[in-house]
């Protein structure tokens, strides 16, 4: 880490060397009223009095200025709201810059030096209303690995046509961007989605090999909200769905008592005009839904639904305010409560399994982003996350799973956990010359408090319902001891990255990321390298590749739970053959010494090397299209081995101790896939269409740090489909007007079937893990079946009151600052109008056609249910709603 830092701050400060002895270097900075940068501007320096007669081109065509240029040099400013102009003899200039939306300014008589020379131009909003359509150099945009080549971008109406509900609007992006997508809002992960109305832009995005991400390639959605500096403006939203609009489950018996209820109000508006602004949100949710139950008692067969209640109030405030022209301070507080009942139970687990999940989030998060002199610009942030989950079982009772048959008892899940993590990130980005340098660091840090007992009272395992009939368990474990864990977790990464344009089409990138995590040992060199070729001048085609080095975490909950079973906090009881329903009384019972959880001393991160090509070509008629290969190898993957498994004369290594699961780094992984995606955008006509399609294949040998394998000696056995491997997975979303008031908004899911595994439902190998599999049958053999989902949701707007409050001559502008949209006065009405009040009737659509979409297939041979589904997702759901904005 030391030489990386040393390396870092070398190419910084030579960068900042070659900046200050570069000659005639003029930056123009273009801002609008407020001090914000504006992106795309057009800037044209020439110098004054030259004739018109000479093949010198002016400046104003319609020679309104009365003034005509030599321009020597003309420029968009890129997204930091700068133009660079180099080259440039000393003398005196004259600088024109012009937008959509803003009053043409001149800056004349600029005197340029040797050396840098900078030049702020602050433009005046138009007095006419319209849109700003901003964008830089065609082949600037393709080539900048930040731009929007191999971009998805939801504008206002695409986004208005998204859930009102964050959580079902969570939900639809994540679908549109696929498994492994990073999911952020203005740059941070976790806490709640903004409400619509405060969200300015949504952007899927895939930078496949930067330096500055720890994820590898999958695509990142970032949530972009509204400064508001300008106008008060606000929303209430209000949605209700039971079960009169709800189809019946059908693995339901009747169909099932449902009920959503959910209230939301927001608003945002300056404090200090100009400079501060606010933004509120409080959302309610009031809630239960039925959870179908199917199992095979000893008696009969039960076919029933139970009632889960669930309630939560979400509330926060966010601050942006502008510290100087160029530095925009943003803070965020948010308080969440949510309350779930009767969750554990559904499938096989009787309604005596449930338990009661009360969870409380606190979050303060903070930002600091502008330019820094001249040829810099920073972006630091901080995050202060507090959590606490309760857990409080139904039932203290000791658990009975008869496998894939039926499970009663209690949930053995009781107590609480509490999380304090500190989030500290630095991003500075430096251009020089061809060169766009990027440093940053990041420091993750949490305290932990767990406190949950886990298996308390002791779970009888039975391999079938004749097993249970005869009182014959496989075996009973218990976790004995104290569960009051305290643990600590650290984790940093530290990058550099050069982008050099080398040629005009091309930039090729080279970076390093170095990564270290406490527990897990080391400090891991990860380089990143790429190319984007640009080949023709239009910037319509640009073509992607790379490859890279990442790293993955060792999540602090699965630390703790280590940590709580390592035999000093608590010990793993294990009963084989125990008698039922005391373990203890069967004269076949072996009573095995205590077991525990361990890390192998050689715990490494895992480590994903990942491989990419992709093109983008921007078609006529709005259609942007881009085909994207993935290859990735993973090795030193988690996964738990029993290494006090049984040998073939049946003695264990250790006799004095139980099963030992150790975490090690040995489990490998393959991932190969194929990415295409079609964008149609018309903002003029507010119609946007996205469709994503994915060819994948994912290959693995674990699921999880504590999974066991079938055979503790042979893991070359466990190779097989990764637990999430979708061989095809289609996605879209659209936004169309049907009528002058009337939206259309859909959204589409298909995908092939997951994989499952095949056990016997017996311990035939006597390692206590009743997971064995018949001979020659490999993990995650058998597959379920498609999922189909289809939704929409129709929108009636109208809007009333007038102009906004400002009265008529209110530009009506959306500008752009630094990729941020920002509509400054008045929404749209239903017709595409700016009005000062807006009202929207809405009907949303889940599953319209009610497609079965089956979940949990019995992979145990000794069960009822064996090769069949037990349940399914969600029916046909219509919720009703009302939206005002004013």
């Amino acid at each position: 880490m030391r030489l990386t830092i040393v390396l870092l701050f070398a190419m910084l400060s030579a960068a900042g060397a070659r900046a200050q002895d570069a000659a005639g270097v003029l930056r123009v900075t273009v801002v609008d009223p407020s001090g914000a940068v504006i992106v795309g501007a057009h800037v044209r320096v020439g110098t004054a009095g030259a004739a018109s007669g000479n093949g010198v081109v002016p400046l104003f065509p319609d020679d309104s200025a009365k003034k005509r240029y030599d321009p020597i040099s003309e420029r968009d400013t890129g997204d930091r709201g700068i133009a660079v102009f180099t080259g440039m003899l000393p003398g005196r200039y004259t600088i024109h810059v012009e937008t959509p939306g803003f009053e043409p300014q001149d800056a004349r008589n600029v005197r340029v030096r040797a050396g840098d020379n900078a030049q702020v131009v602050k433009l005046a909003i138009a007095k006419v209303a319209e849109t700003i359509q901003v964008g830089r150099d065609p082949r600037d945009s393709a080539l900048d690995p930040r731009g929007d080549a191999f971009a998805t971008v939801l504008g206002p109406d695409a986004v208005n046509e998204l859930p009102d509900d964050p959580d079902e609007m969570e939900r639809v992006l994540q679908d549109m961007a696929g498994p492994g997508a990073v999911m952020r809002v203005n740059g941070f992960r976790g806490g709640k989605l903004p409400p619509k109305d405060q969200i300015a832009q949504i952007r899927f995005h895939r930078n496949m090999f930067a330096a500055d991400t720890h994820e590898p390639g999958f695509i990142s959605v970032d949530i972009i909200t509204k400064p508001g500096l300008e106008n008060w403006k606000g929303s209430t939203n209000a949605g209700f769905r039971d079960s009169t609009l709800t189809a019946r489950n059908a693995f339901a018996p009747v169909k099932g008592d449902e009920r959503n209820q959910r209230y939301s109000l927001s608003l945002s508006g300056p404090v200090w005009k100009k400079h501060t602004s606010v933004a509120l949100t409080a959302t309610g949710v009031d809630a239960f839904d039925a959870k179908t139950i199917v199992a095979a008692l000893p008696s009969r067969y039960l076919s029933d639904s139970i009632r889960r209640p669930s309630d939560a109030m979400n509330v926060s405030a966010r601050v942006e305010h502008a510290l100087t022209p160029k530095q925009m301070l943003r803070a965020e507080a948010q308080s969440n409560h949510n309350r779930l009942d009767n969750q554990g139970v559904g499938d096989f687990d009787l309604a005596e399994r449930g338990y009661q999940q009360t969870l409380n989030e606190r979050l303060l998060r903070a930002s600091v982003t502008g330019a820094l002199g001249k040829t810099a610009y920073n972006e630091f942030r901080f995050q202060w996350r507090s959590q606490q989950t309760m857990f409080a079982p139904a039932s203290q009772a000791p658990a009975v799973l008869v496998l894939n048959a039926f499970d009663s008892g209690g949930a053995q899940l009781d107590g609480s956990q509490t999380a304090g993590e500190v989030e500290l990130a630095d991003d500075l980005d430096i251009t020089a010359g061809k060169h766009a340098l990027r440093a940053g660091i990041l420091i993750d840090a949490g305290r932990y408090e767990y406190d949950v007992q886990r298996n308390g009272t002791g779970t009888f395992t039975f391999a079938s319902l004749a097993a249970f009939a005869a009182s014959q368990p496989t075996t009973f474990t218990r976790n004995m001891g104290d569960p009051r864990v305290s643990a600590s977790q650290v984790q940093t990464g530290v990058y550099v990255q050069d982008d050099y344009r080398a040629l005009k089409a091309l930039t090729l990138s080279g970076g390093i990321r170095e990564e270290t995590q406490q527990h897990i040992g080391g400090l891991h060199a990860g380089p990143r390298g790429g190319f984007a070729w640009s080949p023709f001048k239009s910037g319509a085609t640009t073509i992607r590749g790379g490859g890279g080095v990442f790293f993955d975490w060792f999540d602090a909950q699965s630390y703790e739970q280590a940590v709580q079973l390592d035999g000093a906090h608590q010990q793993i009881e294990t009963i084989v053959q125990p008698g039922y329903p005391n373990a203890g009384a069967s004269g076949r019972a072996l009573v095995l010494p205590s077991g525990r959880v361990q890390l192998s001393p050689t715990l490494q991160q895992p480590v994903l090397k990942e491989g990419t090509l992709a093109v983008d070509r921007q078609l006529p008629g709005g259609v942007r299209a881009s085909a994207t290969l993935v290859r990735r190898r993973g090795g030193h993957l988690l996964r738990g081995v029993n290494v006090n498994a049984p040998l073939p004369s049946g003695v264990r290594p250790d006799p004095t101790a139980g099963t030992i699961t150790e975490v090690e780094s040995i489990a490998a992984s393959s991932f190969d896939a194929m990415f295409l995606n079609v964008n149609y955008g018309r903002p003029d006509r507010r119609i946007f269409i996205g469709a994503n399609y994915a060819l994948s294949r994912a290959i693995d040998e674990t699921d999880g740090p504590f999974s066991l394998p079938a055979d503790s000696r042979n893991l070359a056995a466990e190779r097989g489909p990764a637990a999430n491997d979708v061989r095809h997975r289609f996605s879209s979303l659209a936004s169309v007007p049907l009528t002058k008031h009337v939206m259309l908004g859909t959204a589409v899911r298909v995908q092939s079937a997951l994989p499952y595994t095949i056990t016997t439902g017996f311990d035939d190998n006597g390692d206590t893990v009743s997971n064995d599999r018949p001979a020659g049958v490999t993990r995650n053999s058998a597959r379920g079946t498609m999922l189909v989902d289809i939704g929409a949701r129709l929108t009636w707007a109208i809007g009333f009151g007038g102009p906004p409050r400002s009265g008529p001559e209110t530009p009506q502008v959306n500008i752009i600052r630094g990729g941020d949209a920002d509509p400054l006065r008045g929404m749209p009405s239903g017709d595409g109008t700016r009005s000062r009040y807006r009202l929207e009737l809405y009907a949303q659509g889940y599953n319209l056609t009610n497609h079965l979409n089956a979940l949990n297939f019995s992979g145990v041979e000794t069960s009822p249910f064996f090769g069949q589904a037990t349940s399914a997702a969600a029916p046909r759901r219509i919720e009703l709603g009302a939206r005002l904005l004013f």
